[in-house]
């Protein structure tokens, strides 16, 4: 299904399919992250890294290791590779609290599994 026409929900239910049918690229990432997308649709959703499994938790995580906030037209371009989210957090497109690095480490790790 193409990324454009998939619903909010969609798009987590493949993250989280594609993050877990290759473990080993997982092996070295433990985290979590959330995330809190605006615009035409919105939600919080949460994806934590622990044991070479990738597990997505809706409604966000309070404490996570590193909070984003974006549009959805940007996180999908984000999951595209079209969106470098070291740009978009320089412009503020991307709005990131917590372990900046971690995030960044996250947008290599997504790039391994393109929507």
């Amino acid at each position: 299904m193409e990324i454009d026409s998939m619903s909010l929900e969609q798009i987590w239910e493949e993250i989280d399919r594609r993050a877990n049918e290759r473990p080993d690229l997982l092996k070295d990432m433990n985290a979590s992250f959330s995330f809190q997308i605006t615009g035409t649709e919105s939600g919080k959703y949460g994806l934590i890294f622990a044991n070479s499994k990738a597990t997505v938790v809706k409604g966000g995580i309070d404490d996570a290791d590193c909070s984003m906030m974006m549009s959805f037209d940007d996180f999908k371009k984000l999951l595209q590779g079209k969106l470098n989210a070291t740009s978009a957090y320089m412009t503020g497109r991307l709005k990131v609290n917590g372990n900046l690095g971690l995030g960044l480490k996250l947008e290599q790790l997504l790039k391994k599994f393109p929507l």
